[in-house]
């Protein structure tokens, strides 16, 4: 069984949920996937950050991060992956609003500007999320060379983000669900 294949019956078997919910983004829906459920465990956090790993191993990247909470086991997976493989990208998160006190950042994590990133989320349904994290992390200046999603919801999302001229990957889609 591939790494992909153990990844999607994990994510079927823990964190998808049927019925009626309503999104961070407002709308309605019959499906509810809670992403922690898998990020957070070990062989779930490692099936991704290997996953993710492989997709920018050749990329010119040198951190990976996201909009915190969905995206921090991610980032700090596919960090310690790409660690175990000799190369050093380090994790960063994004704040969902930039701190009023301290140095006020945005974005924390050992990052600066002129950097190449990658943008990752747990979860795509309209694209804001990731959006926000793409614009906190230009205004840092840092470079975003590709976006990444464990799970896209196929509700427009991606395209959002596409339009803005991101290139946009995803591990799993609802089709898999």
């Amino acid at each position: 069984m591939s790494m992909i294949d153990e990844l999607r019956d994990i994510v079927r078997s823990d964190a998808v949920r049927f019925g009626k919910f309503i999104l961070a983004s407002g709308k309605e829906s019959d499906l509810y996937v809670d992403l922690r459920k898998v990020t957070l465990l070990p062989k779930g956090a490692f099936l991704i950050g290997s996953i993710i790993y492989d997709m920018i191993k050749d990329r010119p990247v040198e951190a990976i991060g996201g909009l915190t909470l969905g995206a921090d086991p991610i980032a700090v997976a596919t960090s310690l992956i790409a660690y175990q493989n000799g190369r050093e990208i380090a994790a960063f998160l994004v704040r969902k609003e930039k701190k009023d006190h301290g140095m006020k950042n945005a974005v924390e994590g050992p990052v600066r500007s002129g950097q190449k990133v990658v943008i990752v989320d747990d979860v795509i349904t309209s694209g804001s999320s990731t959006i926000t994290a793409i614009e906190q992390a230009e205004a840092a200046g840092l470079s975003v060379d590709l976006v990444i999603a464990v799970l896209d919801r196929m509700e427009g999302g991606k395209a959002n983000i596409e339009a803005l001229g991101h290139e946009v990957r995803t591990l799993l889609t609802r089709k898999d669900l």
